[in-house]
Parts: structure tokens; sequence; C-alpha cells
């Protein structure tokens, strides 16, 4: 199989691979269709967004069959390099955010990153603790506690859906967590957190979720539950958050000792 270089499409363009298949190779026709495509993609020849020829021209121009140019696409979509979105069509995947592990906010690490963080509150409510969330809190059962559910943004697509349970005495507004991150809402109250406990997993979508995400059903999704505590040894929210594996990845560093 050879390839020829085509230059990139600019905005609004739509990519078509130039592929020579080669017919008598053991390599399957839609690998061959597949790697092309990886290749421009990895080297950033293809940037992010870009629309690529749809499985009907891409059969026809290159006299393959549907099915095939449909399994190289779909091959490339499963690897979490190309998405499809109804009434657009195929896309180069977002780039992959690689947040670190550390006691800092999603929202404030998006906007370092160079990202455009955006919140939609789903939901916001002041209820009485019970008694599993006043016994992570360190409050009474019965307490007030302000339950919030976020659905977090990146550059415009829904990356993560945060909930937590935060202690009333220090909860900001609804109309705060609309506008910035958790973590710099509660440092405009004076409170500074110390510590956290944060345990990293990963399962399978529920359905409502993968519809909130944008994900195909049971799609994997990475979770991460954490307890803040303040400086002043005050346990100051419990969260559980689940964020798009496609898109979304957990860094740390490892030290030997």
């Amino acid at each position: 199989m050879r390839t020829t270089s085509v230059p990139a499409p600019t905005s609004g363009e739509t990519y078509r691979p130039m592929v020579n298949l080669d017919r008598a190779s053991p390599v399957p026709l839609y690998h061959q269709i597949s790697s092309v495509l990886q290749a421009a993609i990895v080297s950033g020849e293809l940037a992010p967004h870009a629309r690529i020829e749809n499985e009907l021209a891409m059969a026809d121009r290159l006299q393959v069959s549907r099915p095939t140019a449909r399994r190289a696409l779909q091959e490339l979509v499963d690897k979490g390099l190309l998405v499809r979105k109804r009434g657009v069509g195929t896309e180069v995947a977002p780039e992959i955010i690689r947040r670190p592990v550390e006691l800092t906010s999603l929202h404030d690490d998006l906007a370092a990153a160079g990202r455009e963080p955006r919140t939609d509150v789903l939901d916001y409510e002041v209820r009485p603790a019970d008694a599993e969330t006043a016994a992570r809190l360190g409050i009474s059962p019965g307490q007030d506690v302000v339950h919030v559910r976020r659905l977090r943004y990146a550059d415009g697509e829904p990356l993560a859906l945060l909930t937590n349970d935060i202690r009333a005495d220090l909860a900001p507004g609804r109309e705060e967590l609309e506008h910035e991150g958790l973590y710099a809402a509660l440092r405009e109250r004076g409170v500074r957190l110390r510590l956290a406990h944060q345990t990293i997993g990963a399962r399978q979508a529920t359905a409502a979720e993968a519809r909130v995400l944008h994900e195909p059903a049971r799609a994997a999704v990475l979770t991460m539950e954490r307890v803040a505590i303040a400086d002043t040894d005050t346990v100051v929210e419990v969260g559980t958050h689940i964020y798009r594996a496609s898109r979304y990845t957990f860094q740390t560093s490892l030290v030997a000792r």
C-alpha cells in the first residue's frame, strides 16, 4: 500500500484520504484505509474537529464496498480518534484532556490548559444529610448540606458529571458555581483546602449518563470519589465524579524509594 500526501483541509472542508490500495496484500482493505487516516491524525496533519469524508463517498471514490469503508472509520471511532455526530458526520476527535492527580478543581485545570470550561448546574438543593453523607462530612445526621450536580464542558463538549455534597455553612451559591469552579468559589469564602482522600476507578456509563455525556450506550467512564479537607481539619465536601474515558485521563508521577 502506498499513500499520497494531500493538504490538510481548511476549516469547513472535508478530508478525503488518498490511499493506493494494494488489493493483493494480506492486510485487509479497511485496515489499509484506517492506517492512512490514523497516521494523519497522530501526526497532527488533521486537527481536532476536522471533517472526514463519509463512508458512501469514500467507498465510491476508493472502489471498495460500503461495509469496508464503514469498518475503516469504525476502527478509528473505537480507538477514540474519530467521533460520529448526528447531523454532522464523522470528525477527528477532540484532543484528550490529561489532568494531573492533584488537589485542584477541574475548572481550574481546564482554564490553565488553555481550554474553555463551562458549567451547567443541573441540581442545586439544600437538604438534610443522610447518615452516610453525615459520616463522610463529619457532621450530625439531619444537618443541612448543599447537594450539587453539574455538567462540566471543555471547549463546548461535555466532559464530566460532577456530584458534590458540601457543608451548607461553606457552600457557594448556584450562580457562583455556574461561572467558576467549586474550589475557586470556596477560596473566595476564605476556605483553604489542605488535603483530599481520593479513589479513582472505571465502569460502564448508565443510559442516562451516556446520554448526557454524548457517549454510546455502556461506554467506559472514569470515576473519582474525593473527600476534601480544609486547613482547619474540617471536611468541606465529598464528591462523586464521572469523566468520559474517551476524552480524559488522570496523570500521576511515581518516585522510587
